[in-house]
């Protein structure tokens, strides 16, 4: 199995749509920045077709150091959560 990294990605966009390989890796900076930027104010980011992430608000709760079984207060945090779409779910058990 293999990791689809950005410069990946744009090397798919030169390869499909024929942008340069220049406009297609800046175009997948472009888009990662306004995603990055709508979940950093907190926005919901749907993607048609593909799915939803969302920033959840986690409690602070009491924990485990799994090494040394010492009791641990574990900090609020605000975790991201991707919901793949129902074409998605799918597409990707159908694919097996």
């Amino acid at each position: 199995m293999t990791t689809l990294t950005k410069a990946k990605l744009a090397k798919r966009l030169h390869d499909r749509i024929g942008f340069t390989k220049t406009d297609a890796g800046d175009m997948v900076d472009e888009v990662l920045a306004v995603i990055e930027a709508a979940i950093l104010e907190g926005e919901k980011v749907k993607i048609s077709g593909f799915g939803n992430f969302e920033v959840r608000h986690k409690d602070a709760r009491r924990g485990r150091n799994p090494q040394t079984g010492e009791s641990i207060t574990l900090e609020e945090r605000r975790v991201l959560t991707f919901k793949p779409s129902q074409r998605l779910r799918e597409a990707l058990n159908n694919n097996r």
